[in-house]
């Protein structure tokens, strides 16, 4: 089995946990997955089965979204409600801002922006995960990093519990228990991220959950127009699962790639004649090989 498995993770689950059950059911050693998602937080979670792994790296960038509940009034030491509280505002009510002032406070976050990673994260500094650190009440100062919100909105306000439900799409690298602490800031208060929920991983959304997604049509996911290249000529063929690279005079395309401007290096579903070979590499109408069945 080579392609991708849309799978919606349940609460109580790592994602090491899926992982393992996947190698199981596929009876394959060959299971990674696409941004992790903490035991606590449930939804999209892309796990890359057999030679679909190689496409790791190209799947790591894509951005995320969520649905998360921001509890205001409360601070924990993870970021989220499964943490030791360490602040508590009970002055702070909801009931005394307007829903318009919430969504202004919200906005507020759009766009290019710094974000310093928890403490309880899986980066390393020094060999050492940041969250071995916290564990053992270490704290170490963070760089903040670059980070995108491209969207955020209100889905529900819960003005007798000071909860805060919106939705936010962002770039990778976007920590959302940071970003419900940020806000709560904003408010002039503490906050904690009360549960969090993916709803889409770049074009995997929470609707396809349990869809598997043959090796095939992955660059389907990748692309709005993935190219499609059919070699024709033996000898080229022969050429290129030897790994030499092929210029654009020696094949034919199914999709008119010399009328197409690809001056950055992308992937290319591969065919022989018909069938379908793999992943090639593509650029200035030039293809090599990269992932073949």
């Amino acid at each position: 089995m080579d392609g991708i498995l849309i799978v919606d993770k349940k609460e109580g689950l790592t994602s090491f946990d899926v992982v393992r059950d996947v190698r199981k059911e596929f009876n394959t050693k060959k299971v990674g997955h696409v941004g992790t998602l903490d035991p606590m937080a449930t939804g999209v979670l892309v796990v890359l089965i057999g030679k679909a792994t190689k496409l790791s790296d190209y799947l790591m960038l894509h951005d995320k979204e969520y649905i998360a509940e921001l509890k205001l009034g409360i601070k924990t030491d993870t970021g989220d409600r499964t943490g030791k509280i360490i602040n508590e505002d009970n002055n702070f009510s909801l009931k005394n801002i307007q829903e318009k002032e919430v969504l202004k406070i919200l906005n507020s976050f759009l766009g290019e922006q710094d974000q310093i990673p928890p403490m309880y994260s899986a980066i390393k500094v020094n060999g050492k995960k940041l969250y071995e650190l916290a564990r053992n009440n270490i704290e170490i100062e963070r760089k903040p990093r670059k980070i995108n919100v491209f969207s955020i909105e209100i889905c529900k306000i819960n003005y007798d519990e000071n909860i805060i439900t919106f939705k936010v799409s962002c770039s990778k690298g976007t920590y959302i228990r940071t970003l419900c602490e940020d806000i709560a800031t904003k408010f002039g208060t503490v906050g904690t991220m009360n549960n969090l929920r993916r709803t889409r991983v770049g074009n995997f959304k929470i609707e396809e959950a349990g869809k598997i997604i043959e090796f095939e049509n992955i660059l389907n996911y990748i692309y709005k127009e993935p190219v499609k290249v059919s070699i024709y000529d033996s000898k080229n063929y022969e050429k290129f699962l030897n790994g030499i690279e092929l210029k654009n005079e020696n094949y034919k395309t199914l999709c008119n790639v010399e009328e197409k401007n690809i001056s950055q290096e992308k992937l290319c579903n591969i065919y022989f004649e018909d069938r379908y070979l793999g992943i090639g590499k593509i650029k200035n109408q030039n293809i090599k090989r990269d992932i073949i069945l």
